[in-house]
């Protein structure tokens, strides 16, 4: 878990405006018994929770308890009107015969009511005649292509069921389709006449689409002495819609877009202004207000893991206009003290840092290019090794759309790494990659990568349709020289997709998969492997542990002489050290309960190996290395995203993990937190003996800010 202060002054903040509102609610009498339960019968063509989701009475759910709920109350006017509100509700969906033939309120408990609706739904009104008027004045190729990409596909066809939301789903799409061939004025009315006797209805479509414009000329509306010049903001406008295009909606979002990424404006608006009949051209409008070009932001955090505890203070300045020409220098630092494994008992401990300094240079040699450099200086403390590091990268990132992006750099990367585990032990330095048997070791990473990513969701942080694609290829040493000569790729694919109308039910999934192929079966090192487990990987395992493993047995002191010897009747000291080939898949089901609370059912599988998929031997999909995890989790839903808490259950499907220390003896079962697991210090040595994902428990616990994927 890592939770800036930021987050959490934000966090405080809303739980104390929840507060004063629950201290406001408690004050204030009930209209009258809390609902205890609601039912609605006689429901077929229309779901019962549905018609809940539009009334106002409801029944008081199983989580009201502040300050996730509250109880709800019983209004006999609302109640009333809740009862023509059902009826409404089933006309806007076609059955015009339906109607409430029954109601009750009846007690239930102390001070406390049930009730009951039941209804008579009828049969549905279809749609007997569907008509479109005022195609004819569009030129005969505009009609066909209208009529393949609007009039195929409406939301209402012959012999459907009428539905207001449909009816005005047509309208709306017909009118945007023609606004994206150019047509700015269109308009699309109609009228529908429903014959409830005979249940069928006339539909007539009346299309006025109007001249067909072009773009004319942008025209820029800022501060009164701006420090960006209108021309860079045009030339972003243009990079969407140039003057003499088609006029098109699509068009002006995208320009929109490309202006707010200029990251200086704090409100961004582009739109059309009057259409020009006479020279049928539609100019163009950017309303822009300037944000502070310097920013300084301070806080603090904690993480915490079942492997790690560590407490930071964190700050960032910025300056958006460095020099002029809207150049970027970003200075970003952290500062803390870690714990390893825990706090209480740490068998190492120490200060960590991090600091990095960025600039970015946009507009490099043209204007969807811009030229990135950052250069960063860090200590860290890891399970298996301890590190100083220094990192600088040189690139230029090719952004054509706001979607999709290119993002070729050389990078140098310089370690000094101890294998320090604890006091007494140390992972062996050939284990980390080292090629020398020195208790420190030098290593430098010299590579090429180039990154892509394509970004089609609704929402970065929160989201619930769309995909997302991306894909990182490094080429390490070689003419690059360096201390490693390797390819690595690390693909990423994640998809969303919500059903309803109000998008509460969210299908989510993920595919990550990476191979790391050192040259000529050299040693890879250990900064580059790949790891898993955690919050936002597989959730079986806690942060990192997904990966083989090194073993030192512990060691205590068991003559009283002060000198600890090693003994194998104990629990062994297990760290991750990396593997070459990974593979991570999730699948999970969100419903959002309520406007703060959503739960979640997930499906998590990975893979760690120790050799790359290019080798002979690659580990297995769903073989015994490849794990998988089933949990639930609740999200409470704030305005910096959802605080989420995840309980996963790894199956036992496969064997322990890698363990290259010769005589490591594994635990011959496994359990929840701590609770259940058990050595066996004269069994057998054999992976095959084990429980899938020794010698971590099977259950694993995450609390974090943000989604998992």
């Amino acid at each position: 878990m890592a939770v800036d202060l930021l987050r959490l002054l934000r966090l405080a903040t809303v739980a104390s405006l929840l507060s004063v509102a629950a201290c406001a609610t408690t004050s204030t009498p009930p209209p009258g018994p809390k609902v205890s339960k609601l039912e609605i019968e006689g429901t077929k063509h229309v779901s019962e929770g549905d018609i809940k989701d539009r009334i106002l009475t409801s029944g008081t759910p199983w989580w009201a308890f502040w300050p996730f709920g509250s109880p709800h109350y019983f209004d006999p006017n609302a109640w009333q009107a809740d009862l023509r509100r059902i009826e409404r509700y089933y006309q806007a969906q076609g059955f015009y015969q339906a109607e409430v033939v029954d109601s009750a309120v009846e007690p239930h408990g102390k001070n406390e009511v049930k009730l009951a609706v039941q209804v008579s739904e009828g049969e549905p009104t279809r749609i007997s005649e569907l008509q479109v008027e005022g195609l004819q004045a569009l030129p005969d190729l505009h009609r066909e292509e209208h009529h393949e990409r609007v009039l195929d596909k409406l939301p209402l066809k012959k012999g459907d069921i009428f539905r207001e939301a449909a009816w005005e789903e047509t309208k709306a799409r017909v009118q945007e389709e023609l606004r994206e061939l150019g047509y700015a004025e269109a308009e699309v009315s109609g009228e529908v006449q429903v014959d409830v006797d005979t249940r069928q209805a006339k539909v007539r479509l009346d299309v006025k689409p109007g001249p067909r414009y072009r773009f004319g000329n942008t025209f820029v509306a800022t501060d009164a002495n701006p420090q960006v010049p209108p021309r860079r903001i045009i030339e972003q406008v243009q990079g969407a819609l140039k003057k003499g295009d088609w006029y098109s909606e699509t068009a002006l979002a995208e320009a929109q877009a490309r202006v707010f990424r200029m990251g200086v404006f704090g409100a961004v608006k582009v739109n059309r202004g009057a259409p020009d009949r006479e020279s049928a051209t539609v100019p163009v409008v950017v309303d822009v207000r300037e944000a502070p070009f310097r920013s300084v932001r301070l806080g603090g955090g904690i993480g915490v893991d079942a492997a790690r505890q560590e407490a930071r203070v964190l700050g960032e300045w910025s300056h958006r206009n460095f020099l002029g020409g809207l150049r970027r220098v970003t200075v970003r630092g952290r500062a803390g003290y870690a714990f390893i494994p825990h706090v209480l008992s740490p068998t190492k401990q120490g200060p960590v840092f991090e600091i990095t300094g960025e600039y970015e240079q946009p507009r490099f040699l043209f204007r969807d290019l811009r030229q990135q450099t950052s250069l960063t200086l860090e200590k860290g403390l890891e399970q298996a090794y301890d590190f100083y590091g220094g990192r600088l990268q040189l690139g230029v990132i090719w952004q054509p759309h706001r979607s999709f992006s290119v993002f070729p750099s050389y990078n140098l990367q310089i370690y000094r790494l101890s294998g320090r585990v604890s006091a007494d032990s140390r992972v062996p330095p050939v284990v980390l990659g080292c090629s020398s048997d020195a208790l420190q070791c030098d290593v430098a990473l010299s590579f090429l990568e180039v990154a892509f990513s394509w970004d089609r969701r609704d929402d970065p942080v929160e989201p619930r349709d769309g995909y997302f694609l991306s894909l990182s290829v490094q080429k390490g040493g070689s003419i690059f020289f360096g201390d490693f000569n390797y390819i690595r790729i690390l693909p990423d694919l994640r998809f969303y997709y919500s059903f309803g109308e109000d998008k509460r039910l969210v299908l989510a999934g993920k595919v990550r998969a990476g191979t790391l192929n050192p040259a000529g079966g050299s040693q890879s090192s250990i900064v580059t492997r790949f790891f898993s487990g955690g919050a936002t990987s597989m959730r079986g395992f806690n942060g990192q542990r997904l990966s083989p493993l090194a073993a030192l047995a512990k060691q205590e002191d068991l003559d009283g002489d002060g000198v600890p010897e090693t003994t194998q009747t104990k629990e062994w000291e297990t760290v991750p050290v990396g593997g070459n080939s990974l593979v991570e898949t999730s699948l999970e089901l969100r419903y959002q309960i309520s406007t703060s609370v959503m739960l979640a059912a997930f499906w998590d599988t990975g893979l760690v190996g120790v050799e790359g998929f290019e080798s002979r031997n690659a580990p297995k999909l769903f073989g015994p290395d490849h794990y998988q995890a089933v949990g639930f989790g609740l999200r409470y839903l704030t305005v910096v995203g959802p605080v989420r808490l995840d309980i996963a259950r790894r199956l036992n499907l496969g064997q322990g993990l890698p363990v290259a220390t010769p005589g490591y003896i594994y635990p011959t079962s496994g359990g929840c937190f701590g609770i259940g697991s058990k050595w066996k210090p004269d069994g057998p040595t054999s992976r095959g003996a084990t429980f899938a994902g020794a010698p971590d428990g099977q259950c694993a616990l995450h609390l974090s800010i943000g989604e998992a994927f």
